[in-house]
């Protein structure tokens, strides 16, 4: 039921790819800003100014940039099949309208989840804080235990066995090494070197 109530607002479905893209892109801004940028920076602060940093390895910093960049790229090709797959957005404001296997998430179930926490953790590693890489990482447990059951809940309302076939075989936080078909808005399989949807694969992890 919960599933249903927090996740029930769908996109219009009749708005143009352009404007579910300009949509995503403002949420990106906005979210990145506010959740990468401001809380960190606020977090950092304060970890210094009550005396709680600790030194990290010089090399933190720059790993944290490569990480930034890779989970960063993530981020926006999953946002960019989404917004364009899926006839919506990746807010439950405005959900998508199609069921999205194309992109990342042929490999993972939740790639702009696992781009975020690296991308959390990486603004630690850059800032040299301990305490935003713990903010990271309790927003990853968060978001899987309270967030990830109402979304799949929704889903499965939604897509049914579709759905529930592509979890089987999708796992939610370790990539598949090959790529399930994909679908989008031709829903159409890819003929190329994939792997069957069939191939069940655990779901819990």
């Amino acid at each position: 039921m919960w599933g249903r109530v927090y996740f029930a607002v769908q996109a219009d479905a009749r708005a143009a790819t352009s404007a579910h893209v300009a949509t995503t892109a403002v949420q990106v801004v906005v979210f990145w800003g506010f959740f990468l940028g401001a809380v960190p920076l606020v977090l950092s602060f304060a970890e210094h100014r009550w005396g709680l940093a600790m030194p990290l390895p010089a090399i933190a910093g720059p790993v944290g940039v490569v990480l930034f960049l890779l989970a960063s790229g993530l981020g926006l090709w999953s946002a960019v099949a989404m917004s364009t797959q899926g006839a919506g957005t990746p807010l439950p404001a405005a959900m998508p309208n199609r069921l999205v296997i194309a992109g990342p998430y042929r490999f993972v179930r939740n790639p702009m989840a696992m781009a975020g926490v690296v991308q959390g953790a990486a603004v630690g590693l850059m800032l040299a804080s301990w305490l935003v890489v713990a903010y990271a990482i309790a927003g990853s447990l968060v978001w899987n235990s309270v967030v990830r059951p109402l979304e799949e809940a929704d889903l499965e309302s939604r897509f049914g066995d579709e759905f529930l076939r592509y979890r089987m075989s999708v796992r939610c936080w370790l990539p598949r090494l090959r790529a399930v078909p994909s679908r989008g808005v031709d829903d159409e399989p890819d003929r190329g070197d994939v792997a069957p949807l069939s191939s069940s694969l655990p779901t819990n992890t």
